[in-house]
């Protein structure tokens, strides 16, 4: 206490004695068996599963396999130092010409997209001169986004590099990797697609030794993840956070990197007409399958499900897999388009392709899958669901959904923006059909088109009061103009006269 009073800065705390371990009797067993190993043939070498066996055997030594793992893991390194056989890792410093060479690799990022916490891959191609780089984000790291994010990449750089570009072997490049050496059997596609841009790919060895032959590329992922995506961000698409990613690139190039005296982007300037030009003709970067439509009007596309419109259903149809969507054809037409699923074994449907049967099946409705999902998507809305229960309140339980299923089939010819204020106007003056529906969306497009007029006094309520014009009366308030002369009924006078002289003798008996 008196020391703790006198001093102004409290005494260094004791350390505590390391506490014994059962392993302790035998680490000069195991640093012998080690040490035997520096002389011994490469593959005859102690394996930590052969020292952990040779320890109960020959010792009777009470210890458990982890406690050995640890402690060769810790050990082995040092006896190699002490032996002056442990391999010592050089760097050595590297100069790139501009223009000519590149490293391109991915990287995980963690992302709230859409309210959920998800796992996103990013892009990145680096020019090694200038260290300008272009990323990008991508729900997966397969061939589709590999491909993408390169013509994204070449495209905003205005170039190919004229010599290397650095890769790891990734599985959309390389399909096997020959031994020991730097050759590599690559996939079909990958070869079409380095053609076509006039790539020159050049492999580094697997493992933590081929990362620092792309060093750059490495830590330029880093810094970016670092800079960019700490805090989480979170946005609503993928989309909406490439804009943000294409901003955040621009503003790196206005950073030094390390000492050097130039921005990137000042870099960048000398290097860029140095690029091979880009090819004319576009490649299609997206992966084509065709699959046939089951019976529920589905395809399968990498273990998810995708809708299509039910007039296909048994027939099969072209599918155009991208990095982020997915377009369906049908004899050259595209009859589909959706969302890329990023889980495994999901299924995404829209309500629309569906209508059609629906027609003919309105009990089918209320329980429909393709019904949830775009309600959850906000595209059946609170205004469609209150027109709905009163059009079923009206017109009974099958013709109120026939007629909603009316209603939704407008939606392929009117915007629904349109269609919900038509539905909002109908159902306030109580019109539950899908004419009265199209009228008030037709009227509400009208009125979008024309300039604002001021707003009319409203009732003695304070209340407008809204009303809906029949079809019918629509269709004849715009027929056109008839020019056509008015009839005449001047021949007609002859039947008159003679109905006067056949009438003045009135016949014997009539009342007078």
């Amino acid at each position: 206490m008196r020391k703790a009073v006198d001093s102004a800065w409290p005494e260094p705390r004791k350390k505590l004695p390391p506490r014994p371990s059962a392993i302790d009797p035998y680490k000069t067993v195991i640093d012998e068996i080690l040490r035997s190993d520096l002389d011994a043939p490469r593959k005859q070498r102690h394996t930590v599963t052969r020292i952990f066996h040779r320890l109960i055997e020959e010792h009777g030594a009470e210890v458990s396999y982890p406690m050995v793992r640890r402690y060769v893991a810790d050990r082995k390194p040092q006896i190699l130092a002490e032996s002056g056989k442990a391999p010592l890792e050089a760097f050595v410093p590297q100069t790139h010409q501009p223009g000519m060479e590149a490293e391109v690799d991915f990287g995980d990022v963690t992302v709230r997209l859409a309210g959920e916490l998800v796992t996103c891959y990013l892009f990145s191609f680096r020019l090694s001169y200038s260290g300008k780089a272009v990323h990008r984000v991508f729900a997966s790291c397969g061939q589709e986004a590999f491909f993408e994010g390169h013509v994204h990449a070449l495209r905003t750089l205005g170039g190919v590099p004229r010599s290397k570009v650095r890769y790891d072997n990734l599985k959309a490049a390389v399909a096997r990797v020959l031994g020991l050496s730097r050759a590599r059997v690559e996939t079909d596609r990958w070869i079409a697609f380095k053609s076509h841009f006039g790539i020159e790919s050049f492999y580094c060895r697997p493992g933590i030794e081929g990362a620092h032959e792309k060093g750059g590329v490495e830590g330029q992922i880093g810094y970016f993840r670092r800079n960019h995506f700490t805090t989480v961000p979170e946005v609503g698409s993928l989309a909406e956070l490439n804009e943000l990613v294409e901003q955040w690139d621009l503003h790196d190039g206005r950073r030094r990197i390390g000492a050097r005296p130039r921005t990137i982007d000042e870099y960048f300037a000398v290097e860029q007409p140095l690029l091979m030009p880009l090819p004319e003709e576009l490649f299609e970067t997206g992966r084509i399958f065709t699959p046939r439509v089951d019976r529920y009007s589905q395809i399968a596309v990498r273990t998810n499900r995708y809708s299509v419109p039910v007039r296909l259903i048994g027939r099969r149809v072209r599918v155009v897999l991208h990095a982020s969507h997915l377009v369906v054809y049908d004899q050259n037409v595209e009859v589909a388009r959706h969302e890329r699923l990023i889980a495994k074994g999901g299924c995404r449907l829209d309500l629309d392709h569906y209508l059609e049967a629906l027609v003919r099946k309105p009990g089918a409705f209320p329980g429909a899958t393709a019904l949830e999902q775009a309600r959850s998507a906000g595209k059946f809305t609170p205004v469609h669901d209150a027109w709905w229960a009163q059009a079923r309140k009206v017109h009974g339980e099958r013709e109120g959904t026939r007629a909603l299923i009316e209603v939704l089939l407008l939606g392929r010819h009117i915007s629904s923006e349109r269609l919900v204020a038509g539905l909002a106007a109908a159902l306030r003056a109580g019109a539950l059909t899908a004419d009265a529906v199209a009228l008030e969306a037709r009227k509400a497009a009208q009125t979008d088109n024309e300039a604002p007029t001021p707003a009319s006094p409203a009732g003695d309520s304070g209340q407008a009061t809204a009303t809906v014009t029949s079809l019918h009366e629509w269709r004849l308030a715009h027929l056109p103009p008839d020019t056509r002369p008015l009839p005449s009924v001047t021949p007609y006078d002859q039947l008159l006269r003679r109905h006067r002289s056949s009438g003045g003798a009135q016949p014997k008996g009539e009342a007078q």
